[in-house]
């Protein structure tokens, strides 16, 4: 299948430096994608200078005037930004020219104009940010991770769905674990809303394994785990955070003193090592499910490499048909409960 993937290279950090280099990075390892790069033109050209025609035959440039900051409220980027490279990047996600789009920007602007725009699935009454994290046994999805602060047992039960069809789409798991975030794993533990959203997980035909408690995310016990936005952000941030800290006690450790530091250089090969299993880049792109089309937030940090994987992510989700198992697992869970 030959798909297609519009890149708002306005968005992020760093702009067209960033996301053009990006986008021909995983042309020259995908010859089965074409890339539309959304943004101001005369800026995207200097980055296209040196891109073969080869590359350049997969390759198109939309221009759009209007790029939304990455501190800009959701409102005004949705309302008085409609030739934003945000906007015309989803908008060539609705009219089919695209499979799907990335961006690396403002997070709240692109969720607002995702969902005014594309609209959601049937069944689905809010959109939720999935990521993948690293565990002990491979991977684990989460969501939602910042998109929906209070939620219902009901917006929990779709999250649910939305992330076990996710995975079953991607991983090629015909029945994915699904954990529900809890303060433990009893019954009896957590609030009204977790303890009802354990009950309908329970009864909707997913392969739910029931409460799981935040050291479970990283343990891999279960292949998603769900939560509301607000704790599911916080766990998120408290994670990245306790990977700086760790990274620079190491840093400081290792040069204390000469011998520590010619013990860094044996340790070399292990810290390498280490560090390529745990790279944050690895796991960049978000997943904005619950949506009529795929919409993929990079990190707006991201640099040439962490771009490109999300750019994969977005290509793998519309090769996946994830859309189709969602709305088809959310009509069987509506069958049964009518």
């Amino acid at each position: 299948m030959q798909v297609t993937v519009a890149v708002d290279c306005m968005g992020g950090d760093h702009g067209p430096h960033v996301t053009v280099p990006a986008a021909l990075d995983f042309l020259r390892l995908h010859e089965d994608v074409n890339i539309v790069l959304v943004g101001l033109k005369d800026d995207i050209d200097v980055q296209l200078r040196k891109a073969t025609s080869t590359l350049m035959a997969r390759t198109a440039v939309q221009h759009a005037s209007e790029s939304v900051t990455m501190d800009e409220a959701p409102a005004s980027a949705l309302r008085g930004k409609k030739d934003s490279s945000m906007r015309v990047a989803i908008n060539l996600v609705k009219d089919g020219t695209a499979h799907a789009c990335v961006s690396a920007g403002n997070t709240g602007a692109l969720m607002a104009i995702s969902r005014f725009v594309l609209k959601m699935l049937p069944d689905i009454e809010r959109p939720a940010i999935c990521s993948m994290l690293p565990a002990v046994t491979g991977r684990t999805y989460m969501l939602d991770l910042g998109a929906n602060v209070d939620c219902t047992a009901e917006h929990l039960l779709q999250f649910g769905v939305m992330g076990a069809m996710l995975v079953s789409a991607v991983e090629n798991k015909e029945r994915p674990s699904v954990g529900l975030l809890n303060i433990g794993e009893e019954d009896i533990k957590g609030s009204e809303v977790v303890k009802h959203a354990a009950e309908l997980l329970r009864a909707s035909g997913l392969n739910f394994y029931g409460n799981v408690e935040g050291d479970d995310i990283y343990k891999g016990t279960t292949d998603v785990v769900v939560c509301d936005g607000f704790v599911g952000n916080v766990a998120l941030k408290a994670s990245e955070g306790i990977a700086r800290m760790l990274a620079n006690h190491l840093r400081e450790e290792f040069s204390r003193n000469l011998l520590t530091r010619v013990a860094s250089v044996a340790a070399l090969p292990v810290l390498n090592a280490f560090k390529r299993r745990f790279d944050p880049r690895n796991y960049n792109g978000a997943t904005l499910l619950g949506l009529r089309g795929i919409v993929i937030k990079s990190h707006g940090s991201a640099d040439r490499t962490s771009f490109r994987i999300a750019i994969g992510r977005a290509a793998e989700e519309a090769r996946s048909g994830v859309l189709g198992k969602i709305t088809d697992r959310m009509s069987v869970i509506q069958e049964n409960a009518a």
